[in-house]
């Protein structure tokens, strides 16, 4: 799905959210990514397998 040079992470890898968005709707609160992703501005996010990656943050730096 990926048209970018160099592509972008495909959906499975580690680093998928790396991926460039094709399309935004923050009003409805989404964002599709070239790789398939579709990333919900609460964190959870939906693979085109239709594996579902549940809601999360990042570490805060620093944190223990």
């Amino acid at each position: 799905m990926c048209i970018h040079k160099p592509p972008c992470p495909p959906a499975e890898s580690p680093d998928h959210e790396a991926a460039r968005p094709v399309a935004h709707r923050p009003e409805q609160g989404w964002s599709l990514l070239c790789n398939g992703v579709l990333l919900f501005e609460g964190t959870g996010e939906l693979l085109p397998s239709g594996r579902i990656v549940h809601p999360h943050r990042p570490a805060a730096r620093g944190a223990a």
